[in-house]
């Protein structure tokens, strides 16, 4: 036979083995059969076995499948790198051997995607015969090869195998084995990974997501932008009661300032660098001089995730750089040996600020836990006082009618208060106003309460800040900025408390 497996006309059983066991060939022979030479391109697509162990033989006898041996090391040589291929893990009865890099046993590597290298040259097929008797090697890119694979089993069989050019058509390349002058092409798909610089390997899933995740006694975000870290802590309470108040995140905002957070937001910041990825990887087993020149020496920023099945967790930040049509960062882990480049905005951290996790509500306590709740506008106090009335009723079924209500020690209707109170939390903040000087002279409304459930006393002062904002202070320091508006229908409807006047629910 000559150049072109296009001259292969008919189809033999016969397996004709080449080179000592180095490729196994089922070949074709146009004495053997009447195929026409239309029919001829049907049967071009053949088994051909490249790679084999020949000290191993039989069957499974479970699947009956022939075995082909356990592969034991993978020698990669490609423009790029070199890398080698051991086994991590032994086959065994229950499971197959598993693989990973010589020399990289202290980095979390793609284990699946290294463990191909061996998986696939197990029994490695061509899709077609190129050429028999090759002495043009450099046509195919063979004369010297791209790759070089050098493939060893347990039971000392050894293979080398060459990959050349990608043909034109086809989604293959050519490959050769050593000790065999046939030019074979081989589905690019099983040989993809040979093509794969060191890099590549690495996992780049910074901290794994467990299958349950623990739960986070604290999320710590320093920066080199802020004055004050932002310190994100586990509320005991909110598991105490759902009737306890606040918002329905398990954590609250302790610094800057204490604050509610929001749902959605907080839990991207405190449970985000679980199963956290990267989208490259900047060094290996990095030097001081790596981790210097990604500006992780003296972070721009510190995530630390405390969490209580023990483990401390710290994610080492890079100011953001641009990086094509968007931004990232180096990071990695505190005592890690990989720097990560990672897309910016998978890592919120360095850009976030208190007023974009905190929920907007200030006022959250829960209706019934308040025993006693004043409000001032100006010379006018309205003071509550709230009692229940049996106190063996279950909390669940506790209604306006439940308690009974007093208003500057005169008796109250309870739904009336409810209706009161539900005004008062509807407000959300605008903004922090945390290095706001507090305005001079009286505010235009104050409101006190204490909450039974949490011990704590609030008091919430309201002063004018310009002609369509005012200033809440809490327990005297300056917290937050909410619309004027707002304090002014406070007033109008605390001055018609005593009167059928339906309260006013918006305002501009």
């Amino acid at each position: 036979m000559k150049n072109s497996v296009k001259g292969i006309i008919g189809l033999s059983a016969a397996l004709v083995v080449l080179g000592g066991g180095a490729a196994a060939l089922l070949l074709t022979d146009p004495k053997d059969g009447g195929s026409s030479e239309s029919e001829s391109s049907e049967t071009e697509q053949q088994i051909k076995i490249l790679i084999h162990d020949d000290k191993t033989t039989g069957t499974d006898p479970e699947t009956g499948a022939d075995l082909k041996g356990v592969i034991k090391t993978v020698d990669v040589k490609n423009p790029t790198d070199e890398f080698h291929v051991v086994q991590k893990t032994s086959q065994t009865e229950e499971s197959a051997a598993t693989y990973t890099l010589d020399g990289y046993q202290d980095v979390v590597m793609n284990d699946s995607v290294i463990g191909t290298m061996a998986n696939n040259a197990n029994g490695l097929t061509s899709e077609a015969v190129v050429e028999e008797n090759c002495t043009d090697l450099a046509k195919f890119g063979l004369e010297t090869p791209v790759i070089t694979v050098d493939i060893e089993y347990e039971t000392g069989t050894k293979y080398r195998m060459f990959i050349g050019d990608e043909a034109p058509v086809g989604d293959v390349s050519y490959v050769m084995i050593d000790g065999v002058d046939t030019v074979f092409t081989v589905r690019n798909s099983a040989l993809a990974n040979y093509r794969k610089t060191l890099l590549d390997l690495v996992e780049t899933t910074i901290l794994k997501a467990p299958e349950e995740y623990p739960k986070v006694n604290s999320l710590r975000i320093k920066r080199a932008d802020m004055k004050d870290d932002i310190l994100l802590e586990y509320d005991e309470k909110s598991e105490e009661s759902e009737y306890s108040g606040g918002t329905s995140s398990v954590h609250v905002m302790t610094e800057p300032t204490f604050a509610y957070l929001s749902v959605e937001s907080s839990t991207e910041m405190v449970t985000g660098m679980f199963g956290l990825s990267a989208d490259g990887i900047y060094a290996v087993h990095c030097s001081k001089s790596d981790i210097a020149e990604a500006g992780l020496k003296k972070p721009y920023c510190t995530v630390t995730m405390d969490c209580d099945d023990g483990n401390k967790y710290d994610l080492l930040l890079s100011e953001p750089f641009a990086d094509g049509d968007g931004k990232s960062c180096y990071g990695m882990l505190k005592g890690g040996n990989v720097i990560f480049i990672i897309d910016a905005e998978k890592v919120k951290w360095v850009t976030v600020k208190p007023v974009d996790i905190a929920s907007r509500i200030f006022i959250a306590s829960y209706v019934w836990n308040i025993p006693e709740l004043s409000v001032t506008c100006g010379k006018d106090e309205y003071a509550f006082e709230i009692e229940r009335i049996d106190p063996d009723e279950e909390v669940e079924k506790l209604t306006a009618e439940n308690f009974s209500v007093k208003l500057n020690g005169k008796e109250f209707d309870s739904e009336r208060y409810r209706q009161f109170y539900s005004f008062l939390i509807s407000a959300h903040a605008e903004d922090f106003a945390l290095d706001e000087k507090k305005p001079k002279g009286e505010p235009m409304a104050s409101l006190k309460f204490t909450d039974s459930f949490t011990g704590e006393t609030y008091e919430f002062d309201f002063y004018e800040k310009s002609s369509m904002q005012a200033l809440i202070t809490a327990n005297g320091e300056s917290k937050f900025t909410i619309s004027k508006s707002y304090v002014e229908t406070l007033i109008e409807n605390a001055e018609n408390l005593d009167s059928d006047t339906e309260f006013k629910t918006t305002w501009k």
